[in-house]
């Protein structure tokens, strides 16, 4: 072997050991920061009512609907333009807090709440933050980042919980974002703010920033219909329910991360796709399965929950597969299918709770949920045989 054959497999090895230490920095961060977060809430849904519960997630839903219209940098975009070095950072990071900033004030107005205007803008330098350090591959970072993120979420949550009752979650989240506003200072500092490259590259900003605003719709819109439509005691048991939800979506969730970047970058990330899909099934059957046996013991008060987390537990399986299609569609700047995927998703998820939650209450707004997921990956599924039709070498599975 010639040595140009040696330096490329030692370079080949090199990205592997790479590839897989920032798959497990990523994804040790992601799953204890999950573990830590899950305990937290679960925990609050065990000290609290119900209703309490459903209120709360009530406020939390409108500061998650509000940012998602105000971050016009997302964490998507961000992340795929840190990888390729593209000079759009600083002006996005500067548009999204201006952006934030006004929102918040109008949520203010409108709730008088401070605690819901604060936490926008905190869900804001946090998106873009966790998106400027995936793209960096600042693997290390991200994980002190998110830990010490989660930390202070379980610590202040409960400080504040004991001290000034439910009111002072919310503040306490807020204050657990503090140490991101350090990597927007950097982002805004190390670029210059250049509106021609803005300009260059709008038509993957825009559609990427639809797409976060209607994903935004379909994580939050649920809850601000659900509460006047049907109550907060049903929106406390959804909320506990979908949060069993995200517990079993950390996995699928922590590669997408990690494949992103990578698939920006053009390094293939097929295998792990694969393997991460067989878990989603195996936790999707799992939870089927000894959910009604476990539930009850620690959530008494929570009496319609577990149907609810059985339902949205094969939701796991459509949900992984939809956010594999949408890392591969972004690396290669094809934005417009994830976000008429999305469309899709959000359109059916308001339809099912408007049609079939007045009639069969928590089991018609989970079967809603789970449906619109396999819209949304039917659709991607489709367009992506289009793609692989028109350009073989960009198939994704």
């Amino acid at each position: 072997m010639n040595e140009n054959g040696k330096d490329e497999d030692r370079s080949n090895i090199r990205n592997k050991l790479f590839a897989f230490k920032g798959l497990t920095l990523v994804g040790s961060a992601d799953i204890i920061g999950a573990i830590i977060t899950g305990i937290f809430w679960l925990s609050i849904a065990s000290l609290i009512e119900v209703k309490e519960y459903g209120e709360l997630h009530y406020f939390i839903g409108i500061a998650g609907l509000a940012y998602v219209i105000t971050l016009i940098g997302t964490q998507n975009t961000v992340t795929v333009y840190s990888a390729k070095k593209i000079n759009v950072i600083s002006i996005l990071f500067f548009l999204s807090i201006l952006a934030s900033a006004a929102a918040a004030l109008i949520v203010f107005i409108i709730f008088n709440k401070l605690d819901v205007s604060l936490l926008l803008i905190a869900y804001v330098v946090n998106e873009m933050s966790v998106g400027y350090l995936l793209g960096k591959k600042l693997f290390t970072n991200y994980s002190k980042y998110i830990l010490t993120q989660r930390t202070l979420t379980f610590i202040l949550g409960f400080g504040f919980y004991f001290i000034f009752g439910v009111e002072g979650i919310i503040f306490a989240l807020v204050l657990s974002y503090v140490h991101f506003l350090f990597l927007v200072y950097k982002g805004l500092k190390n670029s210059s703010i250049n509106f021609s490259a803005l300009k260059t590259h709008s038509g993957f900003i825009i559609n990427n920033y639809v797409m976060s605003m209607i994903g935004g719709f379909r994580g939050n819109l649920d809850k601000i219909i659900i509460a006047p439509l049907l109550g907060f005691i049903l929106l406390g048991n959804y909320a506990l329910a979908l949060q069993f939800y995200v517990i079993l979506m950390i996995i699928p969730q922590v590669v997408f991360k990690y494949t992103l970047s990578h698939d920006a970058s053009g390094i293939p990330t097929t295998k792990v796709k694969f393997w991460t899909f067989l878990f989603a099934i195996g936790t999707c059957i799992t939870t089927i399965v000894l959910s009604p046996h476990l539930i009850p013991l620690f959530f008494e008060k929570f009496v319609d929950v577990v149907i609810a987390i059985q339902i949205l537990s094969i939701g796991v399986i459509p949900g992984t597969a939809v956010l594999f299609y949408i890392s591969k569609f972004l690396g290669l700047e094809k934005s417009k299918s994830p976000l008429i995927g999305l469309v899709i998703q959000v359109a059916i998820v308001i339809l099912g709770i408007v049609i079939l939650g007045p009639m069969y209450e928590i089991v018609g707004i989970s079967i809603s949920y789970v449906l619109a997921s396999l819209g949304n990956f039917t659709f991607l599924f489709f367009a992506n045989r289009l793609l692989t039709s028109l350009n073989p070498k960009e198939k994704i599975y």
